[in-house]
């Protein structure tokens, strides 16, 4: 199964960059300084600025530390850390998120981000708990609860993960990934009426959502609606031609339908690119 949180559809960045740091009198007074501003600019990420220029700009910003509040410095810090999650170095990462939150304990988004980080590394447990860190600190914190949720999911906790979600959706109902990551995890359970409405509702804003067809599929493969479950397959693969659950699922349903050669072929493939990939639907309820 795809990432399906918020953290999947923004490939790596744990969370849009700040684009105000912080300043000091001091450095306030020094703005005007090419060298300064050319800095906060990069690594604020100004113009799309590429990440090893972002982290650059942060580093001499952090070398500088004299001329920065802390709570500038922790912005700082947290902007360098999403480059290096951008960059998939999520150790670094981590230790500048540690960082940014040694400075600034109240600062919630590099407890999410460092949540999202342990999240790519498969540390679900450190992800949760820094999840809940952001969460205590904001209620409101719609994204943190998108990517609990995702955590909760990863580890096979499909109430939690549905609990979170909705929590999601009821804070920020326009989080990219949250109403697909909601369609899976309702799949899962079985809740399939309220999932394919889900789904529907992702696939309006992003027809081009691979992961919203594997989720509609499997909702069509468990309520029996065979042809419309391999057509689903059918579009999450001409966008994602590797994707093995949308494989192995168009697998299950040419099966059902009696094509066993095609059936066949799909379900091995899919066993090639995920191991495990049976056990997984079997737990949600797919044989």
């Amino acid at each position: 199964m795809d990432i399906r949180a918020v953290t999947g559809a923004i490939e790596g960045l744990a969370a849009a960059l700040v684009v105000l740091l912080l300043a000091s009198p001091a450095l306030a007074q020094d703005r005007q300084r090419d060298g300064n501003l050319h800095n906060v600019e990069l690594c604020n990420g100004v113009n799309r600025t590429p990440f090893e220029a972002r982290i650059n700009g942060c580093t001499a910003l952090i070398d500088a530390r004299q001329d920065m509040t802390a709570a500038g410095l922790a912005i700082a810090y947290n902007n360098r850390g999403n480059a290096y999650a951008a960059e998939r170095d999520y150790d670094r990462a981590i230790q500048d998120f540690d960082s940014s939150i040694k400075l600034d304990p109240n600062y919630t988004k590099p407890l999410n981000n460092r949540g999202v980080a342990f999240l790519k590394k498969g540390e679900y447990d450190l992800a949760i708990e820094a999840f809940d860190r952001a969460i205590g600190l904001n209620r409101g914190y719609g994204e943190a609860f998108a990517n609990r949720a995702e955590a909760y999911l990863k580890k096979g906790e499909y109430f939690r993960a549905a609990r979170d979600y909705d929590e999601a959706i009821r804070l920020e109902p326009s989080l990219e990934g949250v109403w697909n990551g909601r369609c899976w995890t309702r799949a899962v359970l079985g809740v399939l009426q309220g999932a394919l409405e889900d789904c529907n509702k992702a696939l309006q804003s992003d027809s081009r959502n691979a992961a919203a067809y594997d989720s509609r599929g499997l909702i069509y493969l468990k309520m029996g609606r065979i042809p419309a479950a391999i057509d689903d397959y059918d579009s999450a693969l001409r966008l994602n031609p590797k994707l093995a659950s949308a494989l192995y699922g168009r697998g299950l349903a040419r099966l059902k339908r009696g094509d066993e050669a095609h059936g066949t072929a799909d379900i091995a493939t899919a066993k090639t690119i995920r191991d495990g990939i049976a056990d997984d639907f079997a737990r949600y309820g797919v044989r």
